[in-house]
């Protein structure tokens, strides 16, 4: 089926929107329970329940297997790929289970953690369920309708925050995380079938596993990658360091997580099918990709900074001196991590333009490089690791850039050129938060009047010195010359 230019570009807005929407309410309840959740539980409960996190992602990843982006980037689907993908998830789901189960009380030993033999079997019960929602989730995707996602997540997210702070207070301990977590799970996979009530009514095929495997398995094999960098450290810090120190850590790298991920995974999981349908024509997509990355560091960048810069007083007042070794972990992070929608839009190129092969080399250089890096920082301890998670995500950037300036000629220089203003007014924003809370002595008064003055000199400046997410001339350049014709099908380019 054919679909307009104008309908596609009211689709995205509408999607962005409503995904936006979600990802703002949830951040406020996540981020509002967690305080809860913190002040409620010690460090060691948020450390212990992390212990096992490696073995948990590595398994989702497993139950995935890239198959829910080749079934999006597919132009057309059947029942047949969708029976496939859902028999797939399903039965890597037990396996994961099955191996998990019998695992656990070697983890546990491992980490000389007792209870973690309960914890992970209870945990990694979502592997038995969490597949059967795949793909109704997929059907929405594909239809770009992301309100009835949003509904339900914000239903599962607050269902699971009242429990999860109704068992923390009640004395649950660490149970309160766990119980909170899969009753999130449960409700998903419910509420999907609810809503779609799709049921798998073709058997397995050949054809289409070999498709989604064909696609998916580059995929599988960089997120394994990715995955096992990312949770690796929790394993070292729970190993070499104590349960109470891993949870500072996991704790400040959760809240620095919060905007840049939220924000960016928001208009990811909306612009990929987008940008899928113009996956063949290269002048739109480096259009599309070079307004996207400006709109997301114009979002990202000050938000990082601001939460960097009041980083102290927002940790003291929210989650008490208990937690007080988690500020400068924070700080050090937000600086990592406001790299991250630069190096996730130029991955998500790589997806729609079908080089999973491409990711997966990719993948393979930079993990290399974050092993040595990890390897050598975390010897010197948890704080010169956290230094060296700024080092790594600038070399991820360099190369992630080198290869999507030659696909579409938007290489390091361009994106940084695009960019540039906003990382400098941010980082201005930043020294004046500093200046702020090293005279007002009143935390409160820090938090309030810091991201007033914050806010104000970003937007203020922004405003001075005419911020555009896309400049005018270039704006019309391309009304000059692209006309849409097919979204669907042909994305052609006229000359007027």
């Amino acid at each position: 089926m054919l679909m307009s230019h104008s309908n596609l570009k009211k689709q995205t807005k509408t999607g962005i929107y409503w995904t936006f929407f979600n990802q703002f309410s949830n951040y406020g309840m996540q981020f509002v329970i967690g305080i809860v959740m913190a002040r409620l539980l010690s460090p060691q409960d948020y450390g212990i329940t992390a212990l096992p996190a490696v073995f948990i992602s590595l398994a989702t990843v497993f139950v995935d297997s890239g198959f829910g982006n080749a079934l999006i980037r597919k132009p057309t689907i059947t029942e047949k790929d969708l029976a496939t993908a859902f028999y797939y998830s399903f039965i890597i789901g037990c396996v994961c289970y099955a191996i998990l189960f019998t695992l656990s009380p070697y983890i546990a030993n491992f980490y000389n953690t007792p209870i973690l033999k309960d914890l992970m079997r209870v945990t990694a019960i979502t592997f038995l369920w969490s597949p059967l929602g795949t793909p109704q989730r997929i059907i929405l995707n594909r239809n770009l309708d992301f309100k009835t996602p949003t509904k339900i997540s914000i239903v599962t997210r607050l269902g699971a925050g009242v429990i999860g702070v109704t068992f923390a207070y009640c004395g649950y301990g660490l149970w309160a995380l766990v119980i909170s977590s899969l009753f999130s799970s449960i409700a998903s996979v419910v509420l999907n079938w609810i809503v779609v009530r799709w049921i798998p009514r073709a058997g397995w095929s050949k054809d289409s596993f070999r498709y989604l495997w064909g696609y998916g398995n580059k995929l599988l094999a960089s997120s394994l990658l990715d995955t096992a960098y990312k949770n690796v450290t929790p394993v070292i810090i729970g190993k070499c360091y104590t349960p109470a120190e891993l949870g500072v850590y996991n704790r400040a790298l959760g809240y620095a997580n919060l905007p840049s991920q939220n924000v960016t995974q928001t208009v990811r999981s909306v612009t990929f099918p987008v940008l899928s349908k113009m996956q063949d024509n290269d002048e739109m997509l480096a259009h599309s990709y070079r307004r996207m990355l400006r709109t997301l560091c114009f979002i990202v960048f000050p938000m990082m900074m601001i939460l960097a810069g009041l980083a102290r007083p927002l940790v003291l007042v929210m989650l008490t001196s208990k937690w007080e070794p988690c500020i400068i972990y924070l700080q050090i992070l937000c600086f990592s991590q406001m790299w991250y929608p630069v190096d996730a839009i130029n991955l998500n190129l790589l997806q729609v333009k079908g080089r999973s092969d491409l990711f997966l080399r990719l993948e393979i250089i930079k993990k290399i490089i974050g092993f040595i890096i990890m390897a050598v920082s975390l010897t010197m301890g948890i704080l010169a690791f956290c230094y060296g998670c700024i080092v790594y995500s600038l070399f991820e950037i360099m190369i992630d850039t080198h290869y999507t300036g030659k696909m579409i000629n938007v290489g390091l220089f361009r994106q940084f050129r695009d960019i540039l203003p906003t990382i400098l007014l941010s980082f201005f924003v930043f020294g004046s938060l500093l200046g702020i809370v090293n005279v007002i002595t009143n935390l409160y008064y820090q938090i309030i009047l810091g991201f007033i003055v914050a806010l104000a000199i970003y937007l203020g400046c922004a405003f001075f010195f005419k911020f555009q997410i896309f400049s005018e001339r270039e704006r019309k350049h391309w009304n000059r010359n692209i006309t849409p014709c097919q979204i669907c099908g042909n994305l052609t380019r006229h000359k007027l």
